[in-house]
């Protein structure tokens, strides 16, 4: 949906009772080719693509959202056109869970798939509006836990060669991390050998995970675990299919260390299945994929009420996913730590001021939380031009 060019200009302090009216939503699909490929067990992936959302309301409030896209953000952007904007535009902002159901309608059968990411853009953009009007970050309407800083580790060290790795380890220890993510993939005695050389690089002051991007059965990755804890690392992130839910049940019981899981679910009843049988012991949605921010604080809530951590995905996400991220990880009661990609993606450098969740950010180890009004962000509309897929 279209209208006329929005005032980016935000109206100062709370906003009176009155009705927040959406007037225009407007997609945008952008992609960048990553200077250097991210390798995983599932291969290279150079290519990173994103949804951005705005939504503008009748007296000129602007709200950012973003959608997580693994396959086509062109795709993504017609969804919000044709499916989502029609059934929001001259509704009250103010009534997000009433709009998150109006959206999950135009669902037919199971919640899930672009769809899902394109909502979470929109309800994001809807969460940044309503920290606008009440001029408030968007931590603070979902309650806060006083946090004004988050632990934060370093994600990924590749799944690449011994002298590559041994460069990132060095990137990332100069920059400050204390906490490092690893990825792994076949064969079991490589994903060991390697869990052991990282140790040794880095001693033993550092925190280290891992990361196998599904590449394991349910046996193998039993091996992977034990070989992980011998190396004192403290979760094992996605190691066999993410909906082998019988997988993941017979694992969690007897691995050495927690288990962690979550980007893949699109809903919080995906979360409930995994949280009610204790197969995870770290929860980790991505507010790009699962709902956005009003469906991903259900989760955030399940976590807190099953007693198990939360941390939030990022993944090949852009700036504005960072933020809201950030925001979640403030407010969640069980947040354990913040995922910040250290590699370059100019969708998380370049597209919002300020600079939210990266390297430069931090300081002993930790990111600070944005402080400004909804999100905390603003739109950098050259990058957006420059990055938009025609």
């Amino acid at each position: 949906m279209t209208a006329s060019s929005p005032s980016t200009a935000t109206p100062a302090g709370p906003h009176a009772d009155r009705p927040i009216v959406i007037k225009a939503v407007r997609a945008y699909a952008l992609g960048v080719r990553l200077a250097v490929p991210q390798k995983s067990s599932k291969g290279a992936h150079q290519i990173s693509e994103i949804l951005v959302v705005e939504v503008e309301t009748s007296d000129g409030i602007v709200g950012l959202g973003e959608g997580f896209c693994r396959i086509s953000a062109k795709l993504h952007a017609a969804f919000v056109d044709q499916l989502l904007a029609p059934r929001i535009i001259g509704r009250d902002v103010r009534d997000r869970r009433a709009l998150w159901k109006i959206m999950r309608a135009s669902i037919s059968g199971q919640p899930g798939g672009q769809i899902v990411e394109a909502m979470a853009a929109v309800d994001m953009a809807l969460w940044d509006i309503a920290g606008h009007a009440a001029g408030q970050p968007v931590h603070r309407l979902l309650g806060g836990m006083g946090r004004t800083e988050l632990n934060a580790y370093a994600s990924s060290v590749m799944w690449a060669d011994d002298r590559s790795v041994e460069e990132e380890i060095g990137l990332v220890l100069d920059a400050g991390y204390k906490e490092i993510k690893v990825k792994l993939g076949r064969p079991v005695e490589d994903a060991v050998a390697r869990a052991h050389f990282v140790r040794r690089l880095v001693g033993d002051g550092i925190k280290l995970y891992a990361d196998a991007n599904w590449a394991f059965d349910v046996d193998d990755a039993l091996r992977v675990a034990h070989g992980l804890a011998d190396a004192g690392f403290l979760f094992f992130e996605e190691p066999i299919v993410a909906h082998d839910r019988e997988g993941y049940r017979m694992l969690s019981r007897r691995s050495p260390i927690r288990l962690a899981a979550g980007e893949a679910d699109y809903v919080a009843s995906e979360a409930l299945a995994k949280l009610t049988d204790r197969s995870v012991g770290l929860i980790q949605p991505d507010v790009a994929r699962s709902g956005g921010i009003t469906e991903t604080w259900r989760i955030c809530e399940l976590a807190a009420a099953h007693h198990t951590a939360f941390a939030p995905h990022m993944g090949l996400s852009g700036a504005i996913c960072a933020a809201a991220s950030l925001h979640l990880a403030a407010a969640a009661e069980t947040f354990l730590t913040y995922e910040s990609m250290y590699y370059e993606n100019p969708l998380r450098t370049e597209l919002c001021d300020p600079v939210v969740g990266e390297r430069q950010r931090m300081k002993d180890g930790k990111l600070p939380v944005p402080t400004g009004p909804g999100l905390g962000v603003t739109l950098n509309r050259k990058a957006l031009e420059k990055y938009r897929i025609a």
